[in-house]
């Protein structure tokens, strides 16, 4: 007799190996010091920037992960003690998972006994495609709106399925103001 909990957990089993796990996102940041005055903060677009829905999306996830530090986020030119300057880069790529170990090589030599010039490619037969995949790249600069003097900085990169690419954005986001302020000038990796 076959109990429904078997069916229940082969299902699981099943559910997460369908599941791609997106790899840990890099992290670089810079300051010279505590950034130990909480304020206002409005959020910007890089200058030139043409802003939309992508970058509603991620100045959202900053702006909610400001909040959490202790900044209140302010609408208005000129209304704030800091800026957050916000700049996304995003790309979209097929990636291709669980390939085969077998391999093709194609190459040669010419010339005589011990010398030779040779090249070659070779390319993975099989493998599945593990869909669209989006990459991005989170840069945030925070600045004195009084004197124009960045007192952090930092990028974050990372990548996920397309069907996650909404949830990106708070990753990355909280990934970069994790610990904030951070250890200035080293890249580290955020699960």
């Amino acid at each position: 007799m076959v109990r429904p909990r078997f069916f229940l957990l082969a299902s699981l089993l099943a559910l997460g190996a369908c599941a791609t796990p997106s790899p840990p996102v890099e992290v670089t940041r810079f300051h010279l010091g505590e950034v130990n005055e909480r304020g206002t903060v409005a959020i910007e677009p890089e200058p030139g920037a043409r802003p939309g829905m992508e970058f509603d999306i991620y100045a959202n996830a900053v702006a909610n992960e400001l909040n959490r530090l202790g900044f209140a986020q302010v609408d208005g030119v000129g209304q704030s003690l800091y800026v957050a300057v916000v700049d996304v880069r995003t790309a979209a790529r097929e990636r291709v998972g669980g390939g085969s170990p077998v391999s093709v090589g194609i190459g040669g030599s010419t010339g005589g006994w011990h010398s030779g010039v040779g090249g070659g490619i070779s390319f993975g037969l099989g493998g599945r495609r593990g869909g669209l995949w989006v990459g991005a790249e989170l840069s945030v600069q925070l600045k004195r709106r009084s004197d124009q003097t960045v007192v952090w900085e930092g990028r974050a990169r990372g990548e996920a399925p397309e069907r996650d690419s909404a949830a990106l954005a708070g990753r990355l986001a909280n990934a970069l103001f994790r610990d904030f302020p951070g250890q200035s000038g080293r890249t580290i990796s955020v699960p």
